[in-house]
């Protein structure tokens, strides 16, 4: 139930990563600042965008003006890394991907095909194969008491996880709506679907969704 391979297609997964079908789907997220690669840049950068050490970006990726990948990164083929994204540590990505304007990754595996293209953050995460968040939605990694971050089972038990940063599991082709939250060691699954402005902490099964609904008041406007 909670090893890798139930989450995630692993042969989607970036060349480096090396996550196991058997392990947990949060174990690489540990291992990341080990990871060990040649730099080099295949791909296209435009000479506005900002390169740090031990960057590889591959064939046919494209690296945008005002992008800034500080470092250790593995950008995988053909992806494409628009102005404004901001790649910090340890940040692992496959091909086809897409990382987009004001976008945030720290610490973070990226599936091949996934789409974070405005205004997210991905810190201590793993997005799926053709994940998406939708504008705005915000993987959160760390609990405002600093304390350890475990998973909430749908049954009330907890997993440990032996980390204070873990934000979430994304599934393959899961999609989060606009400007939602997912709280920390939240696992998300396969095809799953939430809908925007939706705060979700836990384990949501593939194939289900999460509906958000509000009461809405529509009033004539007094005018003076």
């Amino acid at each position: 139930m909670h090893h890798a391979s139930d989450w995630l297609d692993l042969a989607h997964q970036p060349a480096v990563a090396g996550i196991q079908p058997d392990e947990a789907p949060w174990a690489v997220l540990s291992r990341l600042s080990s990871l060990m690669w040649d730099p080099a840049v295949i791909g296209t950068v435009d000479p506005r965008a900002c390169l740090g050490a031990c960057v590889h970006i591959g064939a046919g990726t494209i690296v945008e003006p005002g992008a800034v990948i500080k470092g250790p990164a593995w950008i995988g083929e053909n992806c494409v890394i628009r102005s404004g994204a901001y790649l910090r540590e340890n940040v692992v990505v496959g091909n086809d991907a897409v990382l987009g304007n004001s976008s945030e990754f720290k610490n973070c595996v990226i599936f091949d095909r996934a789409e974070i293209p405005h205004f997210n953050y991905v810190g201590d995460s793993v997005v799926g194969h053709r994940g998406h968040l939708a504008a705005g939605v915000i993987l959160s990694n760390v609990r405002l008491d600093r304390g350890e971050v475990t998973i909430r089972l749908n049954d009330g038990s907890r997993i440990a996880t032996g980390l204070k940063k873990f934000g979430a599991i994304i599934g393959d082709e899961a999609e989060i709506g606009c400007n939602s939250v997912i709280s920390p060691g939240s696992l998300i699954g396969r095809g799953a679907l939430i809908y925007p402005c939706t705060h979700w902490n836990g384990v949501l099964e593939s194939r289900h969704m999460v509906q958000n609904t509000q009461s809405l008041r529509v009033r004539p406007r007094k005018t003076d």
